[in-house]
């Protein structure tokens, strides 16, 4: 589940502001070495989250917290960058924030987040997802904590496959040739569902052929590399699929890629693996047309195994300028507890937590461990305090649309390479 941005970038002179964030006010504790009592405001993003989660957070806090009462407000993927920004800056801040594992590097190196390293052992420690980890850490501190992950799994329709006469795919090569050899068996559906904008999916093209997005010198700088031949390699082949194996929009994202899939409008989508509930069963609970038609595999590697796709999830960290911030630290622990995160687990979420990944739910033994296989290879996006100002630019989204409407590969990832160094080394 990355997550999707908005269209405002992060940093440049929000930084500034976020910097001066850290000082925030502080609830007095009782003489008993309790906080006050307080309302805690907890900011978790789209419907992720199950609603027995929210349940027991609410009641678990109230609690152990008397007095003070626990409230949650939803926002969208859409735009919060901008959002948090502005939000965590402000006198009216949140206590506690989910963000995208991809623009947590962006509010841990700007002040706007409470260091969580003082319970950090009590939040998981070294059982919680290294990859997480290190996204929410900055100069060696923990302000994001990992929330949960989500590896992508690629879902195909059994029966369109026997149509079609294709196997599942055990080479990515394999993974191409099938997705247009299914759009051609099959008359108005996609081989692979593939919208233009969708560059999780195609960033691990890039990957298995050994290309980058960007590595960063030993001078500190970054330097972009979707433009060289191994990455070139890669686009090409996403290219292949988005114009020859879909149907999709060419400027459409990957939002409720499962309504064309489960439909029969699509043979094969690749997505994070708390989809299958969403194709199994329509919005009113209702059993749909892939109920006994479902199959799914890992997506595999230039050279067979599992290939490296992009680790969707989140993060969770404490607003510097939270007014509650024992308060928050309190109900960030029970977000964090083995009881929470089975919880998030049980409607398909990877839990924050390593020792609890074999309780992600899944219809058979065969699809956890192919859950399994694909969040052992997922892999995150640069480092880069800045990366989410190229997100929130939407420069990936662009950039596949023009690769979707067929423009040239290698020049058109040339100017995307100038434009991600421009603002990783701005």
């Amino acid at each position: 589940m990355n997550k999707k941005l908005g269209a405002v970038a992060l940093l440049g002179a929000s930084a500034v502001v976020l910097a001066g964030c850290a000082g925030g006010g502080a609830t007095t504790p009782t003489s008993a070495g309790t906080p006050e009592p307080g309302e805690l405001r907890v900011w978790l993003v789209g419907t992720d989250t199950p609603q027995v989660a929210r349940d027991y957070l609410i009641d678990t806090f109230a609690d152990e917290n008397p007095g003070s009462t626990l409230v949650i407000e939803e926002q969208q993927w859409t735009g919060l960058v901008d959002k948090l920004t502005t939000s965590l800056s402000s006198s009216d801040s949140p206590d506690i924030v989910e963000m995208g594992n991809t623009q947590a590097a962006a509010f841990t190196s700007a002040g706007a987040l409470l260091d969580l390293t003082d319970i950090q052992e009590q939040l998981g420690g070294s059982d919680l997802l290294d990859g997480f980890v290190e996204a929410g850490t900055w100069d060696g501190k923990l302000y994001a904590a990992p929330y949960y992950s989500g590896a992508r799994v690629v879902f195909y329709n059994t029966a369109q496959y026997e149509e079609a006469g294709v196997e599942v795919p055990t080479t990515l090569d394999e993974y191409v040739s099938n997705g247009v050899a299914l759009a051609d068996a099959l008359d108005g559906v996609s081989g692979v569902y593939f919208p233009g904008k969708d560059w999780y999916n195609a960033l691990p093209f890039v990957w298995e052929n050994g290309g980058e997005v960007a590595v960063q010198n030993d001078d500190g700088t970054w330097d972009a590399q979707l433009s060289s031949e191994a990455s070139v390699a890669g686009l090409t082949q996403v290219q292949e699929l988005m114009t020859e194996a879909s149907l999709a929009a060419k400027d459409g994202d990957e939002t409720e890629a499962w309504v064309p899939f489960r439909t029969e409008k699509a043979a094969t989508l690749s997505v994070p693996s708390w989809a299958y509930w969403s194709i199994v069963a329509d919005e009113d609970q209702k059993e749909t047309a892939l109920t006994d038609t479902l199959g799914y595999f890992a997506l595999p590697g230039k050279d067979g195994g599992a290939a490296q796709v992009f680790a969707g999830g989140s993060n969770v960290g404490i607003a510097a300028k939270s007014a509650h911030p024992e308060l928050a630290k309190s109900a960030l622990e029970i977000m964090l507890s083995d009881d929470y995160q089975s919880l998030l687990a049980a409607g398909g979420l990877v839990p924050a937590k390593k020792s609890l990944g074999s309780k992600v739910a899944a219809a058979t033994p065969e699809l956890a461990a192919v859950i399994a296989e694909a969040a052992a290879n997922a892999k995150l996006t640069p480092a880069s305090p800045k990366w989410a100002d190229v997100e929130a630019k939407g420069l990936l989204q662009d950039f596949f649309v023009k690769v979707a409407g067929g423009g040239d590969v290698a020049s058109l990832a040339a100017e995307l390479d100038t434009q991600i160094e421009s603002i990783l080394n701005g």
